[in-house]
């Protein structure tokens, strides 16, 4: 096929759509340290993640020897409503920028969530159903995960709590609206329907919410009412499901014998870059390869980029097991700019942990009027409205075909639309009439996210 003109949008059969997760871990040569119980500093037990977790979700989470895990019939049957996903040649962005360089980008936006949230929605409901759960609480911010959540839950028939970041509630209804359509009861965080809620009301008036804070209330809740807890991202299960992106992206080049030189996925918890360059980063444990990794951050939330690598709680409460992550420390809380789904103050351990080793060789941090004006200059030659968090691999993917404008190299660069932006338009508005800022993050205000890391 190499002699092949490359079409603009690279489709699988569903019949060539994978069959089975891929656990890095099975790769990595060092595991990342262990998620430790907060109260013993001990490595967290199955037995202590089950009240939380369903059962073959903990059981995914701490295996570090299976490389691949069959997907179920009904959860692959559920993917065939939109996926395989495409692999687009972005042939009119290279024209805009005249660079030689050969831009992809693999599009998760097509199902009614608008995001890749849906591939471990459907999972994690899947085996929750499965076990008998009566039902299950999670958090969202931009709203995405929320309704892929929704999504699932409607299609297995469970009751389903979202706890959505106040601020997020605020600029996106109509995201919430779709919540509700599905069946998803919306509760504004942090709110008074819990204890750490009012909590954190208490010490913070006024506050706009995290999802450290979301987290914190739907693991309550879940515990409270006898539910289990879903995490769209940062925890190893949800990058390990989220390894279809990849895995799709993989076979969708091969067909064309391309390799790509750079890999690039915007980064809140990590579970789209995870699932993006997971059997890429495999391979390049191996020494099969040589892509140069890219995670991209929001300027207000620098998990990786000026955070610290060092065991803190997943959550703003301080209720849930310790991670070793790079992390701005749980009692940091983001300013509330338009990429909801990127303000975490942590970051994947398998994400973190790759970072740290040297196979994802970088982090940078982009500004939200700079991301904003690529995704508008991305938008008007694509065609896609992108959403703000994918806007941050847009802005990179662009730079970085600059670059090769500049040099004259025909490298292959490869991003991750992770999801679609139609339900983001108060930011665009806000971008469009100038009234967009950005928030410049002091050492100080790091500093007091520090304070709150625990002492080990």
């Amino acid at each position: 096929m190499k002699n092949k003109e490359i079409p603009y949008k690279i489709y699988l059969s569903e019949e060539e759509m994978p069959k089975q997760w891929y656990n890095i871990k099975a790769d990595m040569k060092e595991q990342h340290e262990p998620f430790l119980n907060p109260g013993t500093g001990q490595p967290i037990t199955r037995d202590e993640l089950r009240p939380i977790f369903c059962d073959e979700l903990v059981d995914q989470e701490l295996d570090t020897t299976t490389r691949y895990f069959d997907i179920p019939k009904e959860i692959r049957d559920f993917y065939k409503m939109y996926r395989p996903s495409p692999l687009v040649r972005a042939y009119f962005l290279e024209k805009y920028l005249d660079t030689p360089a050969h831009i992809y980008y693999k599009y998760e936006g097509t199902n009614t969530s608008g995001s890749h949230k849906l591939n471990t929605a459907i999972a994690q409901t899947y085996y929750a159903k499965k076990q008998g759960v009566k039902g299950l609480t999670t958090e969202t911010g931009a709203g995405q995960w929320g309704t892929a959540m929704s999504m699932a839950c409607a299609y297995f028939d469970l009751p389903l709590k979202v706890y959505m970041v106040k601020v997020s509630s605020e600029q996106k209804p109509y995201r919430k609206a779709v919540i509700q359509t599905y069946g998803g009861e919306v509760i504004p965080s942090p709110s008074e329907t819990t204890e750490i809620g009012r909590k954190i009301l208490a010490e913070n008036p006024g506050t706009g919410g995290s999802l450290g804070c979301a987290i914190s209330e739907a693991v309550e809740e879940a515990v409270k009412n006898n539910y289990k807890y879903v995490l769209g991202s940062v925890l190893d299960h949800v990058v390990m499901h989220q390894s279809i992106i990849g895995l799709e992206t993989k076979a969708a080049l091969e067909k064309y014998d391309i390799k790509p030189d750079i890999m690039i996925g915007c980064a809140g918890g990590g579970s789209n870059l995870g699932g993006l360059i997971g059997i890429f980063a495999g391979e390049k444990i191996q020494g099969k390869n040589d892509i140069h990794f890219i995670a991209v951050e929001p300027q207000s939330c620098p998990s990786m980029t000026r955070g610290k690598y060092a065991y803190d709680f997943c959550d703003t409460g301080k209720t849930t097991p310790l991670a070793k992550m790079y992390t701005l420390g749980a009692g940091f809380i983001p300013s509330p700019n338009h990429a909801g789904g990127l303000r975490y103050h942590g970051m994947s351990p398998i994400v973190s942990k790759l970072y740290h080793d040297g196979i994802l060789d970088e982090a940078r941090t982009v500004s939200q009027t700079e991301v904003f004006k690529a995704a508008e200059e991305f938008a008007r030659v694509e065609g896609i409205l992108p959403a703000p968090e994918s806007s941050h691999a847009i802005k990179v993917a662009m730079d970085e075909a600059l670059k090769c404008k500049e040099t004259g190299e025909a490298k292959n660069i490869v991003f991750g639309l992770t999801g679609t932006g139609y339900f983001d338009m108060t930011a665009y508005m806000q971008y469009n009439a100038g009234e967009m800022s950005d928030t410049e993050i002091t050492d100080e205000m790091l500093q007091k996210g520090f304070d709150s890391l625990p002492k080990l």
